[in-house]
């Protein structure tokens, strides 16, 4: 009978009979800057797409809403978005009033100073 030596698949012999050792990948410092490049190329391709195209959502002062969609109120001292939205719409929530005279006019808060002019919504315009 004779006897059959298996050897693994990634081992070899070396010149002398010996088992080879397997070696470990080596970068050179080029190697790893090129490897962190690559993989950091899709997050900077993503970012420059979404700063790009990000300018197109921004909303332009030139095609505004036509004059006949929205009334103007002047705010007197002591008035409040609540009491405007009363006063302009008594039949109507007045939290839905003061939603739409926010976002027809963008303000950031609830506070209003006498004689700023606000956009009243046409839907609830006839009022004040």
């Amino acid at each position: 009978m004779t006897a059959i030596g298996i050897t693994s698949p990634g081992l070899g012999t070396t010149s002398f009979g010996l088992p080879a050792r397997s070696t470990r990948l080596r970068l050179t410092l080029r190697g790893r800057r090129v490897l962190a490049a690559l993989a950091a190329l899709p997050a900077v391709v993503a970012i420059s797409v979404a700063m790009v195209s990000g300018g197109a959502a921004l909303a332009s002062r030139d095609a505004g809403t036509d004059p006949g969609s929205f009334a103007t109120v002047t705010v007197s001292s002591g008035d409040s978005l609540w009491s405007i939205a009363q006063d302009v719409a008594p039949d109507a929530d007045p939290r839905d009033v003061v939603d739409a005279i926010v976002r027809l006019n963008a303000l950031d808060g609830v506070t209003l100073q006498a004689g700023q002019s606000l956009a009243i919504p046409a839907e609830y315009a006839p009022g004040r």
